[in-house]
């Protein structure tokens, strides 16, 4: 296999390498027998909800809504941090990041482009409630400014500083747009394995469906290729489907995460982990199909990553990764 996309699209070039991803995997295996019932569990009635998520719901007009969301989205990464994180009462990492985001902006204004490249750490301490100090939660906030400043320094130089502009240039393609925000640094989410470069684009492929989730797929909500969205590769669903039999780790992989080491970013161990799980969701998605049940990949992502919030999930550990990717 080349290093060559060829003729295919991002969402294809990533099904693709995925599946060859698992093909090759040595630490992390996809139980092709539990799959099948498992498929046929799914409550796939319950599908399709926007749930508590506080980055898919409008604030303000056309515009800001839209700064809301890619900004959030921007800096939805950091589950290899949130174990330090000074989180809100209740709310997981993601629901602290989003909350805290969303009040922020509710307080001071839409997030425009030129505020964006004045981000700093201090201010992202201050916004997510964190203290500016060397720890690493202060760290995974550094990171967070630099994703702003970047995001905010793009849509000046492409799109005259307008978010609208951005999402319009996609013209109703969510793939157009995952290929638009993966030219940004922090967006530009692919992995080399074996010599091959295996494309995820997580943060960039959930933003197309957090916006749609919030006009509700109307105006800059309205994407006509949202099914062709793999599943938005974490350290969550793998793990959701870990513990339901439908993904298997070697032993010392198990050890490694239930003992809380970090698994580094680009790692074998870590790759396959994202791959096996995009590949198990496209084949879950095709065993619904086969009985006549159509579901998106990013359904299944979404209901996958919801159902993580239950303590039998949260009772066993998930592996950790400090990345910009997730």
């Amino acid at each position: 296999m080349s290093n060559a996309s060829g003729s295919l699209g991002i969402c294809d070039e990533i099904r693709e390498r995925c599946r060859w991803v698992a093909e090759q995997a040595v630490h992390v295996h996809i139980d092709h027998e539990r799959l099948e019932a498992y498929a046929a569990d799914l409550p796939v009635e319950t599908f399709g909800g926007k749930g508590d998520d506080p980055g898919r719901v409008p604030l303000g007009d056309e515009e800001a809504t839209v700064s809301f969301v890619v900004s959030l989205d921007a800096v939805n990464f950091g589950s290899g941090w949130f174990p330090t994180l000074r989180k809100r009462p209740g709310m997981s990492g993601y629901h602290t990041i989003a909350t805290s985001l969303r009040e922020y902006v509710a307080d001071t204004g839409p997030l425009t482009a030129e505020r964006l490249t004045a981000m700093d750490r201090a201010t992202c301490c201050e916004i997510f409630g964190q203290d500016d100090d060397d720890s690493p939660a202060a760290e995974l906030m550094e990171l967070f400014a630099s994703a702003f400043s970047d995001l905010g320094a793009f849509l000046l130089e492409r799109y005259d500083g307008r978010f609208l502009a951005l999402v319009e240039d996609a013209g109703h393609s969510a793939e157009r747009l995952v290929g638009i925000l993966g030219s940004i640094p922090f967006f530009h989410d692919v992995s080399e394995y074996r010599g091959v470069d295996v494309p995820f684009y997580k943060r960039a492929q959930i933003t197309s469906l957090d916006l749609s989730m919030a006009f509700d797929g109307e105006g800059p909500g309205r994407f006509d290729d949202l099914d062709r969205l793999t599943m938005f590769a974490d350290n969550l669903v793998p793990h959701v489907l870990r513990v339901d039999g439908v993904l298997t780790y070697d032993a010392d992989l198990v050890r490694r995460i239930e003992t809380g080491e970090l698994i580094p970013p680009g790692t074998s161990e870590e790759i396959e982990i994202r791959a096996c799980g995009v590949h198990a969701v496209e084949l879950l998605r095709d065993a619904l199909d086969a009985r006549g049940v159509a579901v998106t990949s990013a359904q299944l992502d979404t209901h996958l990553w919801n159902a993580g919030a239950a303590e039998r999930y949260k009772a066993i550990p998930r592996h950790r990764t400090r990345t910009v990717c997730y």
